[in-house]
């Protein structure tokens, strides 16, 4: 049953309605991390703005602190207790002192209360890890502390000044900026998130989804029409996807349809050969009755007939095996080379009349090789190379291929060379794939296909080494390190004792 008609198979998920929110999939992961990152950004910004905070807030009191301490200069003996407390206490602090050349540090107001070892914050020169860890010794230093302030003046002339003020209003203030900054940084992200989220969903998440239904549904059944990705026209990746996806789609279509072709052609070619081999049965049935005759040509021509009748019928055998399984497993031995090629290009039928041979083979030149599966490789490549002669349009020198072999280093290079019209360009790339490598309309193109497989069943190969004008060589590589050829030894006559 082909692939076209079988039943088709609905196996793939479902594709359901449209949503943003896949749950355990791209959208949901790329959600959750912009959120995370665009958070953990503003978790980083949170100690500075801290630090910020609490240094303007500081200097606030210490600017309150300035303007009173003027005002207690304009008349210190007509102010009462009372109304000193009202200014430290509007301004914040609990005392304020001043520090001069002259006089060194000088307390200008004092509450009713003294406070006890107050932590010193000196924001004249204070370095970046003091500065950032500020705010977090307010926050969690213990309660009921107080915090001991020098800066530069503003209003006065002073090497600098110095307040004292209780922390627990310091303290409450940055929680409540803390919090206001969380609640900050918690919306932006989940905005943040949301925005990059819809604009990742439309422009990667869901062209992939697209592309993966598309992948599913060819999967599960590749005649299906709705398995056809369509092109979104992008010039970026996503659109090179798509477009590689569509040839990809087109390729795997074609093969198919070229494999249910192959499928029923290797059924017709089975059936053909089982007939075949009949035929061949019945030929070597009559073969062996001429065998009989005592006919001198009959007796001459017969050995040639019974090899060519049991290749055939051996080869009908293989191809239905073949069709079953796959080649047959070469059984290698050392053999000559000269008569096998003599063989093969008798069976070619290349002759001196028509596309001759040039054997430059040694007699005692060995291979490594199957005999049966070698004659074929030969027959395939010998053929070939005669009928790419014989059908050269306007040819008038006489035809000729030419048969040598190279010892390599444990390998043997069998090349056939001869003087026909080359291989085409176009034809380069596929000259060894089944039903495409024939460069004649009436070709089947199975030759070269047959040979490489072979060879390569070997260990081997075989490749076109040279092409042009001047003819084409193919080149039969054989592995294994065949005997070293022994010359024959004269027979002497022994001398009497």
């Amino acid at each position: 049953m082909s692939w076209r008609t079988r039943p088709r198979r609905r196996n793939f998920p479902r594709r359901r309605g449209r949503r943003l929110f896949w749950p355990g999939g791209l959208s949901a992961r790329l959600l959750t991390l912009t959120i995370l990152f665009v958070a953990a950004g503003g978790m980083m910004a949170l100690p500075p703005a801290l630090a910020a905070y609490q240094e303007s807030w500081l200097l606030d009191r210490v600017r309150a602190a300035e303007t009173i301490s003027r005002i207690s200069d304009i008349a210190p003996e007509r102010m009462t207790l009372r109304q000193r407390e009202q200014l430290l206490q509007g301004a914040g602090v609990e005392w304020v002192a001043i520090s001069t050349e002259d006089v060194g540090l000088r307390l200008v107001l004092q509450g009713a209360r003294r406070p006890e070892r107050p932590y010193l914050v000196d924001l004249r020169q204070q370095g970046p890890a003091s500065w950032l860890g500020g705010p977090f010794n307010t926050l969690f230093g213990g309660d009921g502390r107080y915090v001991r302030v020098r800066a530069e003046p503003r209003f006065i002339q002073a090497d600098y000044v110095e307040v004292v003020a209780p922390d627990a209003e310091l303290k409450q203030e940055l929680w409540g900026y803390l919090w206001r900054v969380v609640i900050i940084v918690a919306f932006v992200s989940g905005l943040a998130g949301v925005l990059v989220y819809l604009s990742l969903n439309l422009f990667l998440v869901r062209p992939m989804q697209k592309i993966t239904h598309a992948m599913e549904r060819f999967r599960a059944d590749p005649e299906d029409p709705a398995a056809k990705i369509e092109l979104s026209g992008r010039r970026d990746e996503i659109g090179r996807a798509e477009a590689e996806l569509d040839r990809m789609q087109a390729d795997l279509r074609a093969a198919l349809n070229s494999r249910a072709r192959l499928a029923a052609l290797g059924e017709a070619v089975a059936k053909i050969n089982h007939d075949l081999r009949n035929m061949l049965t019945s030929a070597q049935i009559a073969s062996e009755r001429l065998a009989a005759l005592k006919d001198p040509k009959v007796s001459q021509a017969l050995p040639r007939l019974e090899r060519a009748l049991d290749r055939a019928v051996k080869l009908a055998t293989d191809v239905l095996a073949y069709g079953k399984t796959q080649e047959a497993a070469p059984e290698p031995r050392a053999l000559p080379l000269a008569p096998a090629v003599e063989a093969a290009a008798e069976e070619a039928r290349l002759s001196d009349e028509g596309v001759r041979l040039v054997n430059e083979v040694g007699k005692a030149e060995q291979v490594i090789a199957d005999p049966d599966q070698l004659h074929r490789i030969l027959v395939n490549l010998l053929r070939n190379a005669r009928e790419a002669i014989e059908h050269q349009e306007g040819r008038k020198a006489a035809g000729r291929i030419r048969v040598s072999l190279v010892q390599a280093e444990a390998a043997s290079l069998v090349r056939i060379a001869d003087n026909g019209p080359g291989v085409p360009e176009r034809m380069r790339e596929r000259m060894f794939q089944p039903f495409s490598g024939s460069a004649r309309p009436e070709g089947a193109g199975l030759g070269l296909a047959i040979a490489r497989e072979l060879a390569q069943g070997h260990g081997g190969d075989v490749d076109l080494i040279e092409t042009g004008l001047a003819g084409s060589t193919f080149e039969l590589r054989l592995p294994g390190a065949p005997p070293p050829a022994v010359a024959p030894r004269s027979r002497t006559a022994k001398k009497p004792q």
